[in-house]
């Protein structure tokens, strides 16, 4: 088994065993995306829950199954805990059929995160397709908190359409702060849209942020990330300046499935946050 003990800081010490939490409130992001707000039932070890941006944790619905979702509510936030999640199967169909009151497990938070203390003084750059968005909206809600320690801030955001953008109310508070750089995006033309239109790689090479000082955090669909990470190369972006998550890889969480292997590396154990520099040390198996 492979562990690092330092990776699981949950309530309690066994990491194999969910709390039990309830769902106190969800919403529509998308047609297909619902996010929950889910609180730990002991309300000491949910006042002691910690995370850090990019974290993930192991949700359970008892009799269905356990999936990884990145913990996407602020690391400020005390009374719950956020999770966006995908209609993409049975697991996530059944997510979707929850109710208010609803008793799920929860273990986490799992993995590392987002290397914001690398990241003062700097410029960043913030990159999302999709519910891409998720993993990057934690980070961006500790940089907006502790917004004096950051230079410029500046977020190129992506969908198919208007309808599959996400947290679209974060994305106004954002940009009427003025201190934060915001780019919307969608692929196709659509009436009323009043934002750019295009793939997000095209938009960050329109955009051209610089990489003098900067720091890159991208997540996305793969294809996305992979042309996003080529364009970034193009504009001067070295790899130990750009990261991303692959927490899509996770599945046991611990280690100890074998599943989210890429060569000598687990994601769960590794990761999920891994910089561009890290990767190209791995087998290409993204």
């Amino acid at each position: 088994m492979k562990t690092k003990d330092h990776k699981y800081h949950g309530p309690g010490d066994n990491p194999y065993l969910p709390k039990l939490a309830t769902v106190t409130k969800l919403y529509p992001e998308t047609p297909n995306i619902i996010s929950l707000h889910v609180a730990l039932n002991d309300k000491k070890e949910m006042d002691n829950f910690s995370f850090e941006p990019g974290q993930v944790a192991q949700l359970s619905l008892f009799g269905v199954g356990e999936s990884t979702f990145v913990i996407n509510s602020s690391p400020q936030e005390k009374n719950y805990l956020q999770f966006s999640i995908m209609k993409t199967g049975e697991v996530t169909k059944a997510y979707h059929e929850l109710s208010l009151g609803a008793q799920i497990g929860l273990r986490g938070p799992l993995g590392n995160w987002f290397p914001y203390d690398k990241c003062k003084d700097k410029n960043i750059v913030l990159i999302a397709g999709g519910l891409g968005l998720a993993p990057l909206r934690p980070l961006m809600c500790h940089l907006l908190a502790q917004r004096k320690q950051y230079k410029d801030i500046q977020l190129i955001y992506g969908a198919r359409s208007p309808d599959d953008l996400c947290y679209l109310h974060d994305l106004d508070d954002w940009e009427n702060r003025g201190n934060v750089e915001i780019t919307r995006t969608i692929d196709r033309e659509v009436a009323g849209w009043g934002y750019k239109v295009g793939f997000v790689p095209t938009v960050v090479s329109q955009v051209a942020p610089s990489p003098k000082n900067s720091v890159a955090l991208t997540c996305g669909p793969p294809i996305m990330i992979k042309f996003v990470l080529l364009e970034l190369e193009k504009l001067g972006f070295e790899p130990q300046q750009i990261y991303t998550t692959l927490e899509r890889r996770m599945k046991c969480g611990l280690g100890l499935c074998g599943r989210c292997n890429i060569g000598p590396k687990y994601v769960c154990i590794d990761g999920p946050v891994f910089s561009v520099a890290e990767l190209k040390e791995l087998p290409d198996e993204m």
